[in-house]
This record gives structure tokens, C-alpha cells and sequence, in this order.
């Protein structure tokens, strides 16, 4: 038999949720306990490791959906000094994208790691050979193993944070630059690829030779553009009234950031609508 205390409420529910849901064999036995809370006395007849994962694997849980929101949002104050309300709202979201995200991105950041897996073996290692457990008792004095790898997962988020706030500072200047600018062609074509092709409106398409010209014309040092970068730089050096981009890929960050700078000037359309197809067969 083992006895499992916890002092909230909303964990001790969440926790028989998840233990029955790993395991229906485990018998359980829910008491208030004037001292400690909530008592749960566990009986079961599987093998001892079998049930130590199980109960571990609910405890993850029950930290995952109840205390992990407020050990980042405490990192963030206490190690990393935020106090702005929206931008620790933006570092968490991006914590936790690295914390459980599993999209390639996030999962390289982690570099492969599965932080609930660190989790995991905390809390087996802190209810094994043991007939009496404490949740915030673990919480609160066994997880440093796994607190010191948050820190590096916010500090990795903070400075996530920084680059998107340099970017979007960057993107702002672009804007205000094109606003102030006359434009000189009323549309562009572009197609998607390793590197962007550009068109004017009867089909021409730009040479390398031609874009560097009409770059070298504008003081784009100024915003930040250097005269090699030949994806976004052409057109705020041209600053059309509309671009069209054609491609299959919407969310390339080459188009992104184009629709982030020129933002209702752009339209994006798909690949097979590109207007001038003679270019395409002579490639």
C-alpha cells in the first residue's frame, strides 16, 4: 500500500483522472487529512515497477497542467527580470513551443530532448522505496535537475523573443522607408524559388545585372539591406504598387517576409497561375 498527499484539490482530481486512465487495477482510497490535505491510500497487485511508472507518469501530468505555467512564469520574473506583462506573455508561449512543440524547429532547439522524460525519472526516483509520498514536497525540493534545464529553455526563449523583436523593428523601418518612397513600378511578379525571379508587368523578367542597377540607385545601407541580398532588397529598392508572388510554398520565410513589409501591396497565388508560362518552358 502507498499513501500519496496533496495539498490542492484540482491536482489530487487531476491525478485519479490520469491514474485510472494508465491503469483501472489500482485501487484507491480518497480521505481529507487535516494536516495535509488531500490522502490517497493506492492498493494494487502489479509488479512494483509497473505501478511506480503509472504513478510517476500521472504526477508528470498533474505538474505539467497545474505547475508548469507558474515555474516559467517565476524564471521569468526571478532569473530573467521581465515584469511587462505582454512580454512574458510572449516568452512563455515561446518556452513552452520549446518545452513540448514537435515541429522540427522546436525539437532542434531542444536539440532531441523530451523534457517530460527528465520529469519522469525525477518523480520515479522520488516515489520508489518509499510507502509515503509528498507532492509539493517533490515539487518543491526534488525537481532542481529539471528546473535548471527550464532556465535554459526560457533563456533559449528570451533570446527567440530578442530576434523577433529586431525583426519586427527591422520590418517597421522597411515600412517607413517604401511609405516615403515614390514608387516606380506599378506592378512586380515574382516566383518563388531558392532565390526569388522578378517580372515586370508584360513578362520581362529581371537579370541579376538590372536588379543590382535599380539597388545601387537607392541608400538601402540606410535601412539595413545589404547589396548581395537579392530576395527582398530588389523590391523595396522598385517599392511597386502591387506584387504578386506565385509559388506553392505560402508560408516560406522569403514570402512571409515580403507580405510583412509590403503587407496589402502583396498577393500570393499559386505556382500553375503564374501569367507567363513561355518562361517557365524555356528555363
Amino acid at each position: 500500500m502507498l499513501e500519496v498527499y496533496f495539498s490542492s484539490d484540482k491536482e489530487v482530481i487531476t491525478f485519479c483522472e490520469h491514474l485510472f486512465r494508465y491503469n483501472k487495477q489500482i485501487e484507491l482510497h480518497w480521505k481529507t487529512d487535516k494536516d495535509w490535505g488531500n490522502k490517497l491510500q493506492l492498493d494494487y497487485n502489479l509488479p512494483d515497477n509497473e505501478t511506480m511508472e503509472t504513478i510517476a507518469r500521472s504526477m508528470v501530468d498533474v505538474f505539467r497542467l497545474h505547475r508548469l505555467t507558474d515555474m516559467i512564469k517565476s524564471i521569468i520574473e526571478d532569473y530573467y527580470y521581465y515584469s511587462n506583462t505582454d512580454e512574458m506573455e510572449r516568452i512563455m508561449d515561446l518556452t513552452n513551443w520549446i518545452f513540448s512543440g514537435e515541429d522540427d524547429d522546436s525539437i532542434q532547439v531542444r536539440k532531441n530532448e523530451d523534457p517530460s522524460q527528465l520529469l519522469l525519472s525525477l518523480f520515479i526516483a522520488n516515489i520508489k522505496n518509499t510507502s509515503t509520498i509528498h507532492y509539493d514536497s517533490i515539487v518543491k525540493f526534488r525537481l532542481k535537475a529539471f528546473k535548471d534545464q527550464l532556465i535554459h529553455y526560457v533563456g533559449l526563449a528570451i533570446d527567440e523573443f530578442k530576434r523577433e523583436e529586431d525583426h519586427q523593428a527591422f520590418v517597421n523601418t522597411l515600412r517607413d522607408y517604401i511609405a516615403k518612397k515614390e514608387s516606380g513600378f506599378p506592378i512586380i511578379h515574382v516566383l518563388q524559388g531558392s532565390t526569388f525571379s522578378f517580372f515586370r508587368g508584360n513578362g520581362k523578367r529581371f537579370s541579376k545585372m538590372e536588379l543590382r542597377m535599380i539597388m545601387q540607385q537607392e541608400p538601402l545601407y540606410i535601412v539595413g539591406l545589404d547589396e548581395n541580398e537579392l530576395n527582398l532588397a530588389p523590391l523595396v529598392a522598385m517599392a511597386p504598387k502591387k506584387i504578386k508572388i506565385y509559388g506553392d510554398h505560402p508560408s516560406e520565410p522569403k514570402t512571409l517576409t515580403v507580405i510583412n513589409v509590403f503587407e496589402e501591396k502583396v498577393e500570393f497565388e499559386p505556382y500553375h497561375k503564374f501569367p507567363f508560362p513561355f518562361y517557365l518552358k524555356n528555363k
